[in-house]
């Protein structure tokens, strides 16, 4: 005989809830386990989710106008009271099962999740959860106004993405304000360049040792100096090079600025994102072999490790969760921070990091 089913309680489903009306059952399950909601004169109330949890575990026995209900039909219930059921239970499931206390919460989140080893009496929610599909969509605006709330809350914002075989992977979400070292200031001289085939190369020497400096923009070549068009933009707006085109004349920068935009996709939103980390004191370099747009360094890349790699993205960008998968795996591979730039005013840098609770 199964010990378990002799301390089954029981628990009548009533709409959304199931009530165990036994004060001393109610107070047992909730002493040990912190399910459901205490009921003035004894008793219990639980949600939809942790109800089914406990039929799962064989800890609870649900009745619906006498009759016994079945985890299964459990499970079909709930589904069809709230949209999203099934997704929410897998992350609740896997929370609870790793030892959290974890509450369903109303609104736009799904779970809220107290510190390991703490209770509702004792504490308050660590983390917000969004429970997600891997076949849903991220928008990142959508994202970055639940990065503000939960951070304006003090807690801290988790995605729980359930794969097609049920198994959860967790992504902590933040925001972050990326500062460097390496400020851009004007040396009050204009450097030339010249554009040759799409690319652009300074020759002159003292030229090039004004430009490299500090600020570590282009790349040397032996004794010549190569700059990317991105540079080229930023360099020419703040009145540091003039590029001289291929016919022998001098380029404005917005002539410039256009020349990228007719031959390089991105080119704007990477233009903006690389103008706001240099004037943040970042060194920003291609970060093409990672993947990204950008590799970053607080420092200079002579006594730095790249610290960042971050990917330009518009307002009303969508993502899909085995894009996002990609990315974090990929950074995480080679020991950098991913940040997705959110161009636009402000601009925003946000950050995906894969997490283990």
């Amino acid at each position: 005989m199964n010990t378990l089913l002799l301390t089954q309680m029981s628990g009548e489903l009533f709409e959304d809830t199931v009530v165990i009306g036994d004060p001393k059952e109610g107070t047992q399950l909730y002493n040990k386990g912190n399910f459901g909601y205490p009921m003035r004169g004894g008793g219990l109330e639980l949600d939809l989710i942790e109800a089914t949890f406990l039929t799962e575990c064989e800890r609870l026995q649900v009745t619906k106008d006498g009759s016994p209900v079945s985890f299964r039909e459990m499970f079909c219930y709930s589904s069809e009271q709230y949209d999203g059921f099934g997704t929410s239970y897998l992350v609740y499931r896997d929370m609870r099962n790793r030892g959290f206390v974890v509450k369903a919460e109303s609104g736009h989140f799904d779970l809220s999740v107290f510190p390991r080893g703490y209770t509702m009496s004792n504490s308050r929610p660590q983390y917000l959860v969004r429970a997600v599909s891997e076949r849903d969509v991220l928008d990142l605006d959508v994202f970055s106004k639940e990065v503000s709330h939960t951070e304006g809350r003090g807690k801290k914002l988790l995605y729980g993405v359930a794969d097609e075989e049920g198994d959860i992977t967790y992504y902590h979400m933040s925001a972050k304000d990326p500062c460097g070292r390496s400020f851009h200031l004007p040396s009050g001289h204009r450097a030339r360049g010249y554009l040759i085939g799409g690319r652009v190369l300074v020759f002159d020497e003292s030229q090039t040792e004004r430009l490299r400096g500090k600020a570590f923009y282009g790349k040397m070549m032996g004794s010549v100096l190569h700059l990317s068009l991105i540079e080229c933009c930023f360099l020419s707006e703040t009145g540091d090079l003039e590029v001289v085109s291929q016919s022998g004349e001098i380029m404005s920068a917005e002539e410039t600025v256009d020349l990228g935009m007719k031959t390089q996709e991105e080119f704007d939103l990477r233009l903006d994102a690389f103008r706001d980390l240099r004037r943040r004191g970042m060194v920003v370099k291609t970060g093409f072999k990672y993947g990204a747009h950008f590799r970053v360094y607080e420092g200079t890349p002579d006594d730095d490790h790249a610290k960042y790699l971050v990917h330009a993205v518009p307002s009303g960008k969508t993502m899909t969760w085995p894009e996002i998968s990609r990315t974090v795996r990929l950074s995480g591979g080679v020991k950098k921070e991913i940040l997705f730039c959110r161009t636009g005013e402000p601009m925003e840098y946000l950050e995906f990091k894969w997490f283990r609770p």
